[in-house]
Order: structure tokens, then C-alpha cells, then sequence
């Protein structure tokens, strides 16, 4: 048994690991530390809360209270940290960067010093960080991002990012601390917030509103069904090599527009509607700054060296992806209605 700190773990991805890692592993002890801001919700989680009292633990926090950090390691004594906890939205970052530079840098290099602190010279310890593709800048029409790209971030959110993952590896280096980095493509799938892409698209679908495509629709990106990764992450922290990164991606590249057409033709074959009933819905808006135009990762040495390949394509993906919604409309109305903020301020807003 191995006792697993996942920091972040009520947001999107995070949660969506802790599913799949006590679905596999239930012999594991989860201590769930997450702040609970806008994106994390404690919907995500409920299940998990009922069916497995024993092996998980949720701490309402900040990565950056290097206070509670510490007592969570004097307390719990995790073998792996796994690092999940960022702001994730280039929009918001855009508007508002402090609070990138906070949390992706500052609560990072908190949980660095605790594990480095607190492990000491420990070698059957791990301290796993999950990153984006974004770090890697643009491309054009051809090639990929390996994980010897040059870093190249053009938002604040992707330089965040980037200077995290550069502490994680000084780290290594310079403490010998065992880590290793993830870096990952555009995920969907279940409990992701509905600001991004395909989740806004459903929602406002559903809701008979616009659908805002940015620019001409199409920048291109590579999705990932989020259950691959997490599956791939696992991979990694029990396979991997300490002081690797290891790029994960879905191999499917697609551009926004026809991302928007395919959610279109999906949704209206599931709710019994002629094929074009929701693409009158689209609309053109006015780019994004800086707005990177590809990404496409190579994943050559995750295949390679751990045996890993995503098991989800995009057909089924995106059906299973919008069948949850459909499926979990409470979830979606407590989002958008503000009702399960009212429920956290309610319980942990004192704290």
C-alpha cells in the first residue's frame, strides 16, 4: 500500500485519475489536496467519497501554504506526489497572470522543497509533475513536438508551466530528487469545466445558444480522451525513468472548426436532430492573442520505453464525452447555476 498525495485532484484531470486509480489500485490511500477555486469541484468526487471512505482523504488547501503542505507530509508520510494543481486557462491568463505565477510556480516550488525536505536522500519516493504541451510553443504545418523540443511558451499560462517544469527538473539535478514530467495534449472527456472548448460547446448547444469559434477556426490541436491519460501518467510513475519527461498526446489532430462540426453532427444523431440543427449555432469571433496555431506531439518514447498507447480514438471518445453530459445535466446546472460554489463557501469558506 502506498500512500499518494494528488494535488489538484478535485479539478478535471485530477479527479478523473483518482477515479481511474482507485477503480485499479485500491490498496492506495489518495490524500486529495486541492483549493477549491473556480474550476474545482467536489461534484467531481462524490462517488469516490461514498465508495471508498478508507483510501481517500480530501484536505481543503493551497499548494502555496507550504505550512499545510508540510503537516500533510508529517501526518500522511506520502511515497508520491502527484502534481496536478495549476490554472490551466490561457483566457484567464491572458486577463488575470498573477494567479498563473502563484500556482504554477510558486505552490510547485512549495511542494518541491517539502518532498526534497521532508524525503531527504529517499530514492523509493516520487515526485510526479504534469505539464502541457504548451510549454513547446507553436508549430507550422509539419513536425512535432518531442520531449527535446525547445521550450518556447507564448502565454503566461504556458510560461507558468514551463518554469515549473524547469524547477522540477533542477530538482533532479541539482538535489537529486526523484521526478519525473508528463507533458501533455488538449484532454477532454467527463467533469472537464465547461470554459473549455468542447465542454462550452456542448453546454451551449443543449442550451440552444451561439457557438464562438475564434478566428477562422483553424488552429489545430491533438486530443487526448482524459482515461488514456491517466492511463499514461500510471505508466510513467511506475515504469518510467527518474529524471525523464515522457510526451503523452492522443495522435489526433484536429483543427477547432471541425472539432465544433463533429460535436455538432454527434449531438444532433443523439438527440434525434436533423445533422444541421446545431451548426447554425456557429460563430466567428476575434482571435485570441498570441494564439498559437498548432500542436502535435510525438510520442515515440513513451511507446517505446513503457509500452503505452492510447487505447480511446477520437470517434468513441467524443460520443462517450458527450453522452456524459447528457447523462450528468446536475452537474452541468450546478456549474453554471453557481450552486456548488455556494455549497463550498458554505463548508470551507471560514478556512
Amino acid at each position: 500500500m502506498k500512500n499518494i498525495l494528488i494535488t489538484g485532484g478535485s479539478g478535471f484531470i485530477g479527479s478523473n485519475f483518482i477515479h481511474y486509480l482507485l477503480s485499479t489500485e485500491k490498496s492506495n490511500l489518495i490524500i486529495n489536496l486541492d483549493k477549491l477555486t473556480y474550476a474545482g469541484n467536489p461534484d467531481n468526487l462524490t462517488y469516490i467519497e461514498e465508495y471508498y471512505p478508507n483510501n481517500y482523504k480530501f484536505i481543503h488547501g493551497d499548494i502555496c501554504n507550504k505550512k499545510l503542505v508540510s503537516s500533510i507530509f508529517s501526518e500522511f508520510h506520502p511515497e508520491i506526489v502527484i502534481n496536478f494543481a495549476a490554472e490551466s486557462h490561457v483566457d484567464r491568463s491572458i486577463i488575470g497572470p498573477s494567479d498563473f505565477i502563484q500556482t504554477n510556480i510558486v505552490g510547485t516550488f512549495n511542494l518541491l522543497e517539502v518532498s526534497r525536505k521532508y524525503w531527504h536522500d529517499r530514492k523509493d519516493v516520487l515526485f510526479h509533475h504534469v505539464s502541457t504541451d504548451e510549454v513547446y510553443g507553436s508549430l507550422e504545418e509539419t513536425g512535432y513536438f518531442y520531449e527535446d523540443t525547445p521550450y518556447d511558451p507564448r502565454s503566461p499560462y504556458s510560461a507558468s508551466k514551463a518554469s515549473a517544469d524547469h524547477l522540477v527538473m533542477a530538482y533532479f539535478h541539482t538535489y537529486g530528487l526523484p521526478v519525473t514530467i508528463s507533458n501533455c495534449s488538449n484532454n477532454y472527456g467527463p467533469f472537464q469545466f465547461p470554459e473549455k472548448l468542447i465542454p462550452l460547446m456542448i453546454s451551449n448547444m443543449l442550451e440552444g445558444k451561439s457557438l464562438p469559434i475564434y478566428g477562422k477556426g483553424d488552429n489545430i490541436r491533438d486530443w487526448l480522451f482524459v482515461e488514456d491519460h491517466c492511463v499514461g501518467i500510471w505508466e510513467i510513475i511506475n515504469k518510467g525513468k527518474r529524471g525523464e519527461t515522457y510526451n503523452i498526446g492522443g495522435e489526433n489532430e484536429i483543427c477547432n472548426i471541425d472539432i465544433v462540426d463533429i460535436l455538432c453532427e454527434k449531438m444532433a444523431d443523439l438527440q434525434g436532430e436533423n445533422k444541421d440543427f446545431y451548426k447554425k449555432l456557429v460563430i466567428y469571433v476575434k482571435d485570441r492573442p498570441g494564439h498559437d496555431w498548432r500542436y502535435a506531439i510525438n510520442m515515440d518514447k513513451i511507446k517505446n520505453e513503457l509500452n503505452f498507447q492510447p487505447s480511446v480514438n477520437f470517434e468513441q471518445g467524443i460520443t462517450r464525452t458527450i453522452q456524459w453530459y447528457l447523462d450528468n445535466p446536475n452537474w452541468m446546472e450546478n456549474i453554471k447555476s453557481g450552486e456548488y460554489r455556494k455549497w463550498i463557501d458554505k463548508n470551507y469558506g471560514d478556512r
